[in-house]
């Protein structure tokens, strides 16, 4: 049995990386999908893997016209929703000395304002006894190098999620907060590792992890669909980390 079925769920960034595999896995387990990201042929293409009916809309997290035209699509296509996934973000590794005002102000735009923000405009809409799950990162409470920026944008939606579990508690709406550690995606290129470079990362990565091993995005989207179902029905103000063991190397 699906165990998402009848359910609608808005996956932000879900175009790629983990978003993508998490909306995948909604999607089969029965929800109608919405997934979000800035680039019209990306958000196009990851529609066209997810199937099962998925919707795309185009649009940057960091504009807040972004979350409320978002919202009037909900609300006029299903009328409201039951799960919510704010999963877009952007890092860009930095020691301190090197972070420039744009380095920092993307960060936070992006995955501090911009959760802050699409949580505010869709609350509203979210169903009695449904559930928000916010995507931080282990950086958020293990130190790493140069991702002092980074970690900052994502400890704060860690503070955010808890204060929303009380806040919403009278709608019986949980929030929790889902901390990957490190995953292959193709985020990898974008912090500017090569591919002849990959395969070293990987195994000084993999040396740091007691699992022994980089995660897989769908180890973290199955995560994600136990706290968006049933199974994870008791369960709201925590951060759940999925990181093969690292939090405690």
């Amino acid at each position: 049995m699906q165990c998402l079925a009848d359910k609608v769920a808005v996956i932000t960034g879900g175009n790629s990386g983990i978003g993508k595999a998490t909306a995948r896995l909604f999607a089969e387990e029965g929800a109608q999908v919405i997934i979000t990201g800035r680039r019209q042929d990306i958000v196009d293409q990851a529609v066209g893997e997810i199937g099962h009916g998925a919707l795309g809309l185009v649009g940057d997290v960091a504009d807040l016209e972004h979350h409320q035209k978002l919202a009037d699509v909900v609300k006029t296509r299903f009328g409201g929703l039951d799960i919510y996934v704010a999963n877009a973000g952007v890092i860009n590794l930095a020691a301190s000395d090197t972070v420039t005002p744009d380095d920092y102000d993307r960060h936070f735009a992006t995955n501090t304002r911009g959760v802050f923000f699409g949580v505010q405009a869709i609350a509203p809409l979210i169903r009695v006894g449904g559930n928000i799950i916010v995507t931080s990162s282990l950086a958020a409470t293990k130190v790493l190098p140069n991702h002092i920026v980074y970690a900052g944008s994502k400890a704060a939606v860690s503070a955010f999620a808890k204060n929303w579990a009380i806040e919403l508690k009278q709608r019986k709406i949980r929030v929790n907060v889902l901390s990957p550690g490190p995953v292959e995606t193709a985020i990898l290129g974008k912090l500017g590792i090569s591919k002849a470079d990959r395969p070293a990362f990987v195994d000084y990565m993999a040396s740091h992890i007691p699992a022994g091993r980089m995660g897989r995005p769908e180890e973290v989207a199955r995560a994600a669909l136990f706290l968006a179902s049933a199974a994870g029905s008791f369960v709201s103000g925590v951060e759940l980390h999925v990181d093969g063991g690292m939090t405690v190397a």
